[in-house]
């Protein structure tokens, strides 16, 4: 690309970028982890616009740290090769005199971009990367970037992140504060975690657009997906049903798909894009772990908020959802294992492990105000602790706070909205 183009396009996104400067942003938890001292690459993934880039921008200014800026999810640089990479490095000096910092988004877009970045950290540049497809880390990061990167999982905003976006109190405990926060809760429950869809009218719009580039840009060109219309109606039809284990044979059978190989192929493009995040069956035996996948949406937005989508009001998959998702923001990054558990005498959302050890057992129910529903509820909790050795037992539904027992364990009733906003 000639070095002058490159700079106007350089200068655009720097400008973009500053733009950033008047505008407020909530304090995410994701942002800590970003060690700026590192000489470890910092890796920052996930889904499109859970908010990666400003993530980084915020780690940056507000330590006042100089950086260079450039984001290869632009059109403009739809054509770069790795061997380009040095242009763009001698164009930000250019643009930006001397810096020891470099901020790259969506870095996955450029072939053999591990070279360059190897490079950079031999000669002690601090980088910050955002990615929002998984290969990141399974593939390239893992394989050439061994002991030289750190990563850091962003999701949509969390609940207490919506409460901190929309100025709700969370912490007073005056009857109008809890209505506030129960309020803010229906809304978050419907409308889900993506930044920007708190500022714009049209959701659906918003969502397909979203999905569609998914699909298209980050699975099917970069997979060379062939029967594009299987793949598309086959994720679909998931995040229409999610929660859901995902049974591959009647799939296959459903999509006219070639074999359940491609199934599970096509599936796991979906999760490394960050569409569909998937969760095991408890068991101690390794075969068993890795069967009968459940799949989950990687925000309640996408369960509704789509053209031709029929999951309606189902309150419950919501909540169930909304629970796991944060379950994953709590736990994942301190090493622990979230499952759940499964058997003919009764079932428990989610067994939070350590090891071998069960730390905790979620189930998760909307309305509770049936006794036949309570009752099944608490059993399954009971038998995931029996089973597990779990001694934590949490009931989590739409408003209930009690304090009960079954068969010898103790089971804490709460509202969903108040264990999002308390870890203890």
């Amino acid at each position: 690309m000639d070095k002058r183009i490159l700079e106007t396009i350089l200068a655009d996104q720097a400008e973009e970028l500053a733009q950033k400067r008047n505008l407020h942003f909530c304090k995410r938890t994701e942002e800590d982890h970003i060690d700026l001292n590192s000489p470890q690459a910092q890796v920052v993934i996930g889904v499109r616009r859970s908010g990666k880039s400003t993530l980084c921008y915020n780690a940056l200014t507000r330590q006042n740290i100089k950086f260079a800026y450039v984001n290869f999810d632009d059109e403009r640089l739809i054509h770069l090769k790795g061997e380009d990479l040095n242009d763009v490095l001698e164009v930000l000096y250019k643009i930006n005199g001397d810096f020891n910092y470099l901020f790259i988004d969506e870095i996955q877009n450029i072939p053999e971009w591990y070279l360059f970045v190897n490079r950079l950290l031999r000669i002690q540049m601090h980088i910050i990367i955002t990615g929002s497809n998984a290969k990141l880390l399974s593939g390239e990061l893992a394989t050439h970037l061994t002991g030289r990167h750190h990563s850091i999982t962003l999701y949509p905003f969390s609940f207490s992140e919506y409460c901190d976006v929309k100025n709700i109190d969370v912490k007073s405990s005056t009857t109008r504060a809890i209505a506030a926060r129960r309020a803010t809760f229906d809304e978050y429950i419907r409308q889900g975690g993506f930044p920007e869809l708190q500022f714009i009218k049209n959701g659906k719009d918003y969502i397909d657009g979203l999905v569609n580039n998914i699909l298209k840009r980050d699975i099917e060109q970069r997979f060379n997906i062939l029967h594009t219309s299987a793949f598309e109606s086959m994720s679909q039809h998931l995040l229409n049903i999610s929660p859901a284990i995902v049974a591959d044979k009647t799939i296959q059978e459903a999509f006219d798909i070639k074999s359940v190989h491609t199934v599970k192929n096509y599936l796991r493009y979906l999760k490394q894009a960050y569409l569909l995040c998937g969760l095991h069956k408890y068991s101690a035996k390794s075969k068993i772990r890795m069967t009968g996948e459940k799949v989950y949406p990687i925000d309640v937005a996408l369960m509704n908020q789509r053209t031709d989508a029929f999951v309606g009001e189902n309150l419950g998959w919501r909540l169930e959802t909304i629970v796991y998702l944060e379950l994953l923001r709590r736990y994942q990054g301190e090493g622990k294992d979230i499952y759940y558990f499964s058997n003919r005498y009764g079932e428990c959302d989610f067994v939070v492990c350590e090891n071998i050890k069960a730390l905790i057992a979620i189930q998760v129910s909307y309305d509770i105000s049936s006794d036949k529903t309570k009752k099944r509820e608490i059993a399954g909790l009971a038998l995931a602790a029996k089973k597990t050795g779990c001694e934590k037992l949490l009931l989590l539904t739409d408003n209930q706070y009690e304090d009960t027992s079954h068969n010898g364990y103790k089971i804490c009733v709460r509202p969903v909205f108040d264990f999002l906003l308390n870890r203890d």
